[in-house]
């Protein structure tokens, strides 16, 4: 898949990065109990839960908005001592120039630089040095930086996060030492990688126009041809109260914290400019392609099919999720199953539904067995979502699945950190914090039959792209 590029792995919240196999992180997951997919040509049957939903009390969040157009949402919690500070902007990959892809991603980098009262590196010694951690982390349609210190650290990290946002220094040494950086993550994650042209290359096949198409990670050539006006332009362009949203949780005093936020937030200037904001929109597949990716270093082909997927937003959003878990999650996943250790077709098999703010694509892959054709893997690959489809689905696999998407769910509420991430996500692909509750209920109320339905609409009915990735011949 696109590459989610993140400045640091320890917190794990880069969900695209290229795996230690070669795999993209969509294809990597805890290995589960084995189950053994039913087949059979009759429909399936729908069992009614083997336990009740899991219904928990709605977050009590606080929301308000700074005269100068900055959200702030904030959740105090009990039992702890620590508190997460993050900034989400509502800046990704797609809202990067035409001829600039990577900016950012660049700016991912940049924002740790140095501000008129910050030097290089500041923010490792207010995070790090007290206990603490930070990262950050870019995607499609947001940048997200986040923090979780001591809570008697809080007020210093407000005043840290409004200084970046005010003051940083965007000059040519900054640049440029940055742009070396992208640049390297860019030569280890994907050019070293031996499939990680491939699964990079992905966006750029499924999507036909929108700005999806072009990788989080950058270019390359784009970033060597960057000049310093540009990167400056873009950074005040999007670095603006006005789009950025503020999440505390952890452990805080309410009134204390709102003080803070008006005393280091509320006098920053937002621009008269407006904010340019993506407005293409993806047309439908017209029909099928297939396309050769050659690339260096192929030491087994490998073939991926490409669907154009709906919006995070979208009602069959959850069972797409649902149905990427029985395919592809875990070692008894029906791909694996069936491509790896049954058939012995396949090094690696998944199905990815990578969902985004304007549309999404949905992705099937397998890498070759050594001998095994990639036709045969393609076969195999529609064969288990046909299977899906039309075959049973016993109650123990989809109640296994089903916990363990909650399991995730439930234990990112457990930490300060997981709770802020949650609600930058509901509040930038949703428009509303209160998706962080929502999505727990839609999770559980998909059935067989919704993910049936998906699958038949999104997958087996739609136009695709077939990748054919094998080795370039040598010079």
């Amino acid at each position: 898949m696109s590459l989610r590029p993140n400045r640091r792995q320890s917190m794990g919240q880069s969900l695209a990065l290229m795996a230690a196999a070669s795999l993209p992180a969509w294809a990597q997951s805890p290995p589960a109990a084995p189950a053994a997919p039913a087949a059979s040509d009759a429909p399936a049957v729908v069992l009614p839960p083997s336990r009740p939903p899991i219904v928990l009390p709605p977050l009590a969040l606080r929301q308000r908005r700074l005269a100068n157009g900055l959200q702030v949402v904030s959740l105090p919690t009990q039992g702890g001592t620590t508190v997460s500070v993050q900034v989400w902007y509502r800046v990704g990959g797609k809202d990067d120039p035409v001829g600039r892809s990577g900016f950012a991603h660049l700016f991912e980098h940049m924002m740790f630089k140095r501000t008129k009262y910050m030097r290089d590196e500041m923010f490792d010694r207010l995070t790090e040095d007290v206990g603490g951690q930070n990262n950050a982390s870019t995607f499609e349609d947001m940048t997200a930086y986040q923090n979780e210190v001591p809570s008697n650290h809080l007020e210093r990290l407000l005043w840290a996060e409004a200084e970046r946002l005010a003051h940083l220094q965007v000059d040519q040494a900054n640049f440029d030492s940055e742009r070396k950086v992208v640049i390297e993550e860019l030569r280890e994650r994907v050019l070293a990688d031996p499939y990680g042209r491939l699964f990079n290359a992905l966006p750029k096949y499924a999507f036909e126009r929108h700005p999806y198409q072009r990788p989080v990670i950058g270019s390359e050539a784009d970033l060597n041809a960057a000049t310093l006006d540009e990167v400056r332009r873009f950074h005040a362009t999007y670095y603006r109260p006005d789009n950025a949203l503020l999440i505390v949780v952890g452990d805080f005093d309410p009134p204390q914290l709102d003080g803070w936020v008006d005393r280091y937030f509320a006098p920053l200037v937002t621009p008269a400019t407006p904010i340019p904001r993506v407005t293409e929109r993806e047309p439908v597949r017209a029909q099928d392609e297939r396309v050769e990716l050659k690339a260096p270093n192929v030491p087994l082909p490998a073939v991926a099919l490409l669907w154009k997927g709906p919006s995070v937003t979208h009602a069959d959003a959850a069972a797409l999720e649902v149905a990427q878990a029985l395919l592809s999650s875990g070692e008894s996943s029906r791909l694996n199953e069936a491509l790896v250790y049954t058939a012995q077709a396949a090094q690696a098999a998944g199905f990815a539904a990578e969902l985004y703010a304007d549309g999404g694509l949905l992705a099937a892959y397998a890498i070759a067995a050594s001998g095994q054709s990639l036709r045969k893997l393609e076969d195999a690959l529609l064969a288990q979502i046909n299977l899906l489809v039309r075959g049973k689905v016993p109650v123990l696999e989809i109640d296994k699945v089903r916990t363990q998407l909650m399991t995730g769910v439930l234990l990112s509420r457990q930490t300060p950190q997981g709770l802020a991430d949650a609600i930058g996500r509901a509040v930038l692909l949703h428009g509303d914090a209160r998706e962080a509750d929502a999505r727990i209920a839609r999770l559980q109320a998909v059935r067989v039959a919704d993910i049936q339905r998906v699958l038949t609409q999104h997958v087996l009915r739609a136009r695709r792209v077939t990748i054919d990735y094998v080795q370039r011949a040598a010079a």
